[in-house]
């Protein structure tokens, strides 16, 4: 593993920005952004809506927030601009078929823009997949494809390599990727979502020399301050496709964490992180922090006024963890900032889990 360096000049700003007082990120400068995979009730619950839920949810949005195209949302913050009231951006992995057949006319009526990672090798290759001609007919009615990898492997199997020859098959393998949709598609968004959600420090410092924007699978909302190679989405689907939790996590802030974030790939012989987060104390209380693992409270334990530490005692299992903490604005106590650390381990032969 590899720790990825924030670029100095950006580190310095981010300080300076959030040491200040009354400087935290407006409130319409946060946004949220909303991950399904499939939309139906003959594929894995784990990651799907029925048809019914996703309407359920889209309704909901119609009432309650601003669906913004993700290319404007990105854009938006790194512009550091104002976002319409209550943002959400709504993303698809994997270009499945129920998509077209059962999200698309709902999004449609309600003339929700959204975008779909699709894996470029797998497409029309495989029956439950889209097909070219279907990608360029959404296309048409303003959806957005972005690289999702050109056949969806983990990103954090080496094969066997060596880091370096490792790290130059994925660029390959993204760039080929894009290269594809470009010549489909007839643009490049530079945009990657890691299949599984996985991805490490080399992982993201690659997409950052690449110029990418990463999107990764842990909760939160996103913010100017948020990291570009690693954005979190919501995913809203199976056990997270209960409307009034989504409710909340739309809703959400994104917690303004200034310390540089761990790295989420662990070794199999070390699978009990210890980690600190630092976070600007603008608008929250340090006493309303909550951090959760597998649902479970854990007791954040601050060792200076804006830093606090965590940790797990007994070793993750293979696969993929996340810790979730949370607090209420002190502006407006009813919208939570969210913060999510991810954390993937593979087995002990080094296979990583679907």
């Amino acid at each position: 593993m590899s720790t990825r360096k924030m670029p100095a000049l950006l580190a310095m700003l981010l300080v300076i920005l959030f040491s200040a007082p009354g400087m935290t990120t407006p409130h319409n400068k946060h946004a949220s952004i909303l991950q399904y995979h499939h939309v139906s009730e003959q594929t894995p619950a784990i990651t799907s809506v029925t048809p019914e839920q996703f309407a359920t949810h889209m309704q909901y949005v119609a009432n309650n927030h601003t669906v913004v195209p993700l290319p404007d949302l990105i854009a938006s913050l790194r512009g550091n601009e104002a976002l319409p009231e209550n943002a959400v951006a709504i993303t698809f992995d994997d270009g499945y078929q129920n998509i077209l057949e059962n999200a698309h006319p709902i999004l449609k009526r309600y003339g929700f823009n959204y975008t779909i990672f699709i894996n470029p090798a797998l497409i029309g290759k495989e029956a439950h997949q889209l097909t070219w001609e279907e990608v360029r007919q959404m296309k048409n009615e303003g959806v957005w494809f972005a690289n999702h990898t050109d056949d969806h492997a983990h990103l954090l199997d080496r094969k066997g390599k060596n880091s370096k020859q490792w790290l130059a098959d994925l660029k390959q393998d993204i760039q080929k990727a894009e290269e594809k949709l470009e010549q489909k598609l007839g643009y490049s968004l530079k945009y990657l979502a890691y299949p599984f959600g996985e991805y490490n420090s080399a992982v993201q410092t690659l997409l950052e020399d690449m110029g990418y924007v990463g999107f990764a699978q842990q909760s939160g909302a996103v913010a100017p301050y948020s990291d570009f190679t690693a954005l979190p989405r919501y995913p809203a689907a199976g056990l997270y496709a209960n409307l009034k939790t989504l409710k909340v996590k739309l809703n959400s802030l994104a917690m303004p964490v200034l310390s540089q974030p761990t790295d989420p790939e662990l070794e199999y012989s070390d699978r009990t992180p210890q980690w600190t987060i630092r976070i600007d104390l603008d608008d929250i209380r340090p006493a309303q922090v909550a951090c959760y693992f597998k649902g479970q409270p854990m007791d954040p334990e601050w060792v200076e006024p804006d830093r606090f530490q965590l940790a797990i005692s007994e070793p993750l299992d293979p696969g993929r963890s996340r810790v979730n903490c949370t607090a209420p604005s002190k502006q407006n106590p009813k919208r939570y900032y969210w913060h999510s650390q991810p954390f993937f381990v593979a087995t002990k032969e080094g296979k990583w889990l679907d």
